[in-house]
């Protein structure tokens, strides 16, 4: 007859994972990659699996030979996560060296020296995409056409909607504004022009992405709902005030806003743990988004908004931290 082992509660047991959650994220930015192949080509193909590859071999390597881990994380699915979200932030036409850098940073310094998964405080993919903006500006500021399926290196490049929408503020001239594809061709990712980021092209598809987590209860609604309506109002406010400024629905449709909002601000690691921290989370986000994009260096803020927020979550997680069961509230 066994033993019965008795140990201190909680007693519940989930269903949840590190590895089912982080491969139910990947299944969900399949239809963003997907689209990304068929826009991009070649470039976007090249892009995701030197970035994949990557991430994958600098957290084995560290892992093994730096951290001398006993249980390599790799086959977790997080590297493979971290490689995805960096290539949906770069150009489809930036050189392999330079992809490289960028997950030495995403997994090296961003994640592993933190001490690996659970344990860093900045999102790894936004780190090693902020670190190759300001290593390399010219390179990730140049955005190719979409259409050129053979191309890579030497790929045709053009205007974003976001720079569009940059030039419109800097000159107060909101005709401007009528250069911006149809809020139809935003959604769908039909851009004439520069379209951006890989993973940022197609609304639809990171909206796909979004109704597959939550129905798979990966994340809850707190995060992107509360940066989205934060911008939309906020946009909308500007917007009234003066028309060069673009309207909130362009605003919310261009640039890397939805695919920031949806899978990276919603990051487990680096976001709060609680409802209400969610939702001060994602305001503060939203806000700090459209400040950066109209009176910042660069058109897009999303990414410096999260990383941003990333360094307060331990706050916020303090700020709104529940009372433990049977506490009684300390004298004033």
């Amino acid at each position: 007859m066994g033993k019965l082992v008795v140990s201190l509660s909680p007693h519940a047991h989930g269903t949840d994972t590190v590895e089912r959650n982080m491969y139910g994220v990947i299944i969900a930015l399949m239809p963003a990659l997907l689209v990304s192949f068929y826009f991009f080509g070649l470039g976007s193909v090249v892009v995701t699996a030197t970035s994949v590859a990557a991430c994958v071999f600098f957290e084995w390597a560290i892992s093994k030979y730096i951290l001398k881990q006993e249980r390599n994380t790799v086959l977790d699915g997080s590297a493979v996560l971290t490689g995805l979200l960096l290539a949906f932030n770069l150009p489809s036409n930036l050189p392999v060296w330079i992809i490289i850098i960028g997950a030495l940073f995403a997994i090296g310094v961003a994640k592993m020296t933190f001490g690996g998964l659970g344990n860093n405080l900045f999102n790894p993919a936004l780190v090693g995409r902020a670190a190759l903006l300001v290593a390399f500006p010219a390179q990730m500021t140049t955005w190719p056409k979409v259409g050129q399926w053979g191309s890579y290196i030497d790929a045709e490049t053009g205007a974003t909607p976001l720079s569009i929408m940059k030039e419109a503020i800097k000159a107060g001239d909101p005709s401007i504004l009528n250069e911006l594809p149809s809020s139809l061709d935003l959604f769908l990712g039909n851009h004439p022009d520069g379209a951006g980021a890989m993973g940022e092209i197609c609304a639809l598809a990171l909206i796909i992405g979004l109704c597959y987590m939550l129905w798979k209860k990966i994340i809850t609604w707190h995060i992107p709902v509360s940066i989205l309506g934060t911008v939309f109002v906020f946009a909308g406010l500007l917007h009234l005030a003066n028309p060069a400024y673009a309207d909130s629905i362009s605003v919310l449709l261009s640039g890397g806003l939805m695919l920031g909002a949806i899978f990276m601000a919603t990051d487990y690691v680096t976001s709060p743990m609680t409802p209400k921290g969610q939702l001060i989370y994602g305001i503060a986000i939203g806000f700090l988004t459209v400040v950066i994009r109209n009176w910042g260096a660069y058109p897009e803020g999303m990414s410096f908004a999260i990383l941003i927020m990333n360094a307060f979550t331990p706050l916020i997680n303090n700020y709104v931290k529940p009372k433990r069961f049977g506490e009684v509230p300390a004298k004033k």
